[in-house]
Formats: C-alpha cells, structure tokens, sequence
C-alpha cells in the first residue's frame, strides 16, 4: 500500500485524479503504475514489461525505480509490506 509521497503533483493526482503539474499524456501511465505499487505484496510484482524495474544505487533505505516514459520514473522506497516515499522524476 502507499503511504506517503515526495511528489505532491504524484499526490494530487493519486488523490485527485487531477494535476496540473504532470504532462496529461503521462497520466494514464503513471495511474497504472501506482495501482500496481499500492496493491504490492512483493516486489517481483513489478518485474513486468515497459516497466524496467530496478534498484538504484547508492541509496540507503534502498530506492527502486519503475519506468514511466522517456526519462520520467517513479521512484519508491519498499519496507516490506508498505511504499514509501513515492516521486516522480527523471533521474537519468
């Protein structure tokens, strides 16, 4: 389940459905993505196509990533059982 984010745009739009601050094209995707992680039981879950999910490096807790569009992800902590600190941004 989510339990918080860093994105406030990302939270608006969870909350909302609506955000200004996000390319309207991206929606639809990023709205698929974060049923995903809100329903996350393991993270193997999330092994699926167009979303090249992975670690990042150097991050302590350990930060992961799934693919949105061109250089736009959404970033996430897992402890478990719960997301974290949910964002989206371009990382790259």
């Amino acid at each position: 389940m989510i339990k918080n984010f860093k994105s406030k745009a990302l939270a608006d739009f969870w909350n909302t459905g609506r955000t200004a601050k996000i390319d309207t094209r991206l929606l639809k995707r990023i709205a698929v993505r974060l049923s995903r992680l809100d329903a996350l039981v393991s993270l193997d879950e999330l092994n699926l196509p167009g979303f090249d999910f992975h670690p990042l490096k150097g991050f302590n807790p350990t930060r992961y990533t799934v693919h949105v569009n061109g250089p736009w992800c959404i970033t996430f902590e897992f402890d478990g059982t719960d997301v974290l600190a949910v964002d989206f941004e371009q990382y790259h």
